[in-house]
């Protein structure tokens, strides 16, 4: 059921959208792509060699490249909550990993306004190909949740090649349908998102490309079947080439952003299309985040600082560098306004649009951003960003100045700890309140 705050907002978005249309120059093209587990220096426009990516780094040279964006979350489900509503993900309550043994029941809350419904109700054809990880019921999968079409998964990984999730089922979904398909997963999701492209080049889409790689289980395109149904893998362990399989998975994952750019710009209205790329939070052990201290699952940098790229030529600035700081909810806004399409008024969002700094180079509002996972919890405002790991006395860092987060300012700077302390609390209380459950 939809609730009245939902409804009258959907309503109201029609109709406005509707007019704005038709005063206004056509809608762009909208495409996203959020790859899983791809670290700050995983790809070669970062500084990583190890992989060639000329695809996402010609997207950066058309584009503005980022060096100061993170994921909402140091995990995979919080981050694409935040993405899919604008909003700190604990105010939707999926603050933790929707596991694949004890959380089946649960998923993102219905009442939500998510990203593809406030674009659909806009006007735009919405499609997703690819993960999910919002909710394993189908109540709760993406063509409930405004998308259109949808062909993909919904657990935290599968196998690449025989589409088991990690506790041993099948997982592969046309909408709400079980279904099975050969291929290996990045190959699908390119297949699909081309289709779909070809399907719908004289009306403006909304396309959400979220890939697997580079998570794990380890597996490129050449590998076989790791794991068969009722069988669990744990992911890489008794590989003994796991990087030279990262690396070809990461090579993958550029092949197909390549692809489906080169398809881009067949359409007939090729500059009308905005692309924004980005990753779902930090490197695990087997890829790079660069300079950055810790990995995903930690709040340490290189848990959240991610790769990012915002591209529409001719509309925002090619071969620029932005430092501005970001977040995977602003995506949300930035979007919307991209398409000029109004945000709800309630719920309110906590992203805010980057779209006039993409564009004219405008300083983002100054605001403080916060992190939390299980027991850890960060905040930042401007350089100043305090940590907070179990058991540990809190690290403070100035990250102009220390980005790999290598100095403790706190017992230096008592006031500062205590200001960032003070904000942090007034957030918790903030998003407790307002936090709604998963299941419906």
């Amino acid at each position: 059921m939809i609730s009245m705050n939902r409804r009258s907002f959907l309503h109201s978005l029609a109709s406005a959208s509707t007019a704005a249309a038709a005063a206004s120059r056509r809608q762009p093209n909208l495409v996203l792509i959020l790859a899983d587990d791809l670290g700050y220096g995983d790809l070669g426009c970062y500084g990583n060699s190890r992989s060639r990516t000329p695809a996402i780094d010609r997207l950066a040279a058309d584009g503005i490249r980022f060096t100061d964006f993170h994921s909402n979350g140091a995990v995979c489900s919080p981050t694409r909550a935040a993405l899919m509503t604008g909003r700190y993900q604990q105010r939707s309550g999926v603050d933790e990993v929707i596991n694949a043994t004890t959380m089946r029941d649960g998923g993102l809350a219905l009442s939500e306004i998510t990203l593809a419904e406030a674009l659909g109700q806009a006007g735009y054809t919405t499609a997703m190909f690819g993960k999910w990880h919002l909710g394993y019921d189908p109540r709760f999968h993406p063509d409930r949740q405004g998308f259109q079409e949808f062909r993909g998964y919904v657990s935290g990984n599968i196998d690449y090649f025989s589409h088991i999730d990690q506790a041993g089922y099948a997982d592969w979904w046309h909408n709400g349908k079980a279904i099975s398909e050969d291929g290996y997963t990045t190959e699908l999701i390119t297949r699909h998102a081309l289709d779909f492209i070809d399907g719908h080049r004289t009306m403006p889409f909304f396309l959400y490309l979220a890939h697997a790689s580079v998570h794990y289980p380890y597996q490129g395109p050449n590998d076989r079947a790791l794991r068969a149904a009722g069988q669990k893998d744990g992911g890489p362990a008794g590989r003994k080439d796991v990087g030279a399989t990262y690396a070809a998975m990461t090579e993958a994952l550029d092949n197909s952003v390549g692809r489906v750019l080169a398809r881009l710009r067949a359409l007939p209205y090729d500059r009308e299309t905005f692309v924004f790329f980005c990753s779902d939070n930090g490197a695990t052990p087997q890829g790079s985040n660069g300079v950055l201290r810790g990995f995903k699952a930690q709040l340490w940098e290189g848990g959240h600082r991610v790769p990012a790229i915002a591209c529409w030529p001719g509309r925002i600035p090619e071969g620029r560098t932005s430092g501005a700081a970001a977040l995977t909810m602003d995506v949300f806004p930035t979007l919307l306004e991209a398409a000029g399409v109004k945000a709800p008024d309630s719920p309110a969002l906590d992203g805010i649009s980057l779209f006039p700094h993409l564009r004219t180079g405008k300083p983002l509002a100054e605001r403080t951003l916060f992190w939390a996972h299980g027991p850890q919890r960060a905040v930042r405002w401007n350089d100043w960003k305090l940590t907070r790991m179990p058991n540990q006395e809190p690290w403070l860092s100035d990250l102009s100045r220390d980005l790999p987060e290598t100095t403790n300012l706190a017992a230096e700077l008592p006031a500062r700890v205590a200001d960032l302390t003070a904000r942090l609390d007034r957030w918790e209380r903030s998003v407790t309140l307002s936090r709604i459950t998963r299941k419906e």
